[in-house]
């Protein structure tokens, strides 16, 4: 059966042909490990030396004018809300945010009152749900993020 193989121009496997009596035919050479660390010390001080430790802080996501509080509202409730500020026992309209959608809103500094407390108060229009939050204290660079769910009554809110 042998001849027969190597007739078809297979070779027959012998015992000697394992890994582990193959001779290797070429090797590779490694670099010394001093060698790869005194490359690695010479081409360290390069990325400090080329960022030169530059800290730009990166600009706002948002360009709010001096003295306004950014309000963020995500309605996620299918009816459109209308937005209202609570501040100093009066109610003022901020805006109206779609169903399914969000809004972004400008409050001006008259609005945060003598504390800067407020409350915001959304009502559903074409049912009478509302959401409303507890006394938000806002300070200056703060933005405010209300997520309106589709129960209002589950609605949560954020001060950053």
């Amino acid at each position: 059966m042998t001849d027969a193989v190597c007739a078809r121009g297979f070779r027959a496997l012998r015992a000697r042909d394992t890994f582990a009596h193959m001779a290797p035919t070429s090797r590779v050479r490694t670099l010394p490990l001093h060698t790869a660390l005194a490359a690695l010390l010479l081409a360290a001080p390069a990325c400090f030396v080329f960022n030169r430790g530059s800290k730009a802080s990166p600009p706002p996501a948002v360009d709010v004018a001096e003295g306004e509080i950014a309000l963020t509202v995500t309605n996620h409730n299918y009816l459109d809300v209308v937005v209202y500020v609570l501040h100093d026992g009066l109610q003022t309209r901020v805006g109206t945010v779609t169903g399914s959608s969000s809004a972004m809103f400008f409050l001006p500094a008259r609005l945060l009152g003598q504390g800067r407390e407020i409350r915001l108060l959304g009502d559903a229009i074409g049912n009478d749900a509302y959401a409303s939050t507890d006394i938000l204290v806002v300070q200056r660079g703060q933005y405010i993020e209300w997520t309106l769910e589709t129960d209002l009554r589950r609605s949560s809110v954020g001060v950053f």
